[in-house]
C-alpha cells in the first residue's frame, strides 16, 4: 500500500499542481534546490529536529516540533536508506494557495530508497525575509 504524509505548512497541500505563479528565475531556483537538497540530507540523516529547525518560519508556526518528528520517524523510518534522488521539476511562483505572497520555488525530486523503488517528493523552499531559502512545505508519495 502506497504510504502519503503532508506534513506542511497550509501553503504546500496544493503546491504540486498549483498553476499559479509567474516566469521563471533561474537564480532564485538554484538557490532553493540548494535550500532543499541540505534539508533533505538532514532528513536522510535522521535529523528530523534539526530539519525542523532549519525550516522556514511558516512552516514551524503551522506544525509543531514534536509533531513533525514522530510523524517523520513513521512515515520515513519504514522506507530505509534513501539511495537516490534527482529535481524532476522547479517551478517559481509569487503566490501560493493559503500562504502570502512571496518567493517559492515547488520542487519535485524522484527518489528511491532501500524499500520503496520509487517515490516523488516535493519540496517547497520559500525566500525569507532575510533573503534565505527555508523549506515552508515537503511532501511524500
Amino acid at each position: 500500500m502506497m504510504r502519503r504524509l503532508a506534513v506542511c505548512a497550509a501553503i504546500v497541500l496544493s503546491a504540486g499542481v498549483c498553476g499559479c505563479g509567474g516566469p521563471s528565475n533561474p537564480a532564485a531556483e538554484k538557490a532553493a534546490v540548494a535550500s532543499a537538497e541540505a534539508w533533505l540530507a538532514l532528513i536522510d540523516d535522521g535529523k528530523y529536529a534539526e530539519s525542523w529547525d532549519a525550516s522556514a518560519a511558516l512552516f514551524r508556526a503551522a506544525v509543531p516540533k514534536d509533531r513533525w518528528e514522530s510523524q517523520l520517524t513513521a512515515l520515513r523510518k519504514p522506507l530505509g536508506k534513501t539511495l537516490s534522488r534527482e529535481v524532476t521539476s522547479k517551478r517559481y511562483r509569487t503566490t501560493m494557495p493559503g500562504g502570502p505572497d512571496g518567493e517559492y520555488v515547488v520542487i519535485q525530486f524522484a527518489a528511491s530508497f532501500e524499500k520503496k523503488k520509487s517515490a516523488v517528493e516535493t519540496v517547497t523552499p520559500m525566500r525569507e525575509e532575510d533573503g534565505t531559502w527555508r523549506v515552508s512545505g515537503y511532501y511524500i508519495k
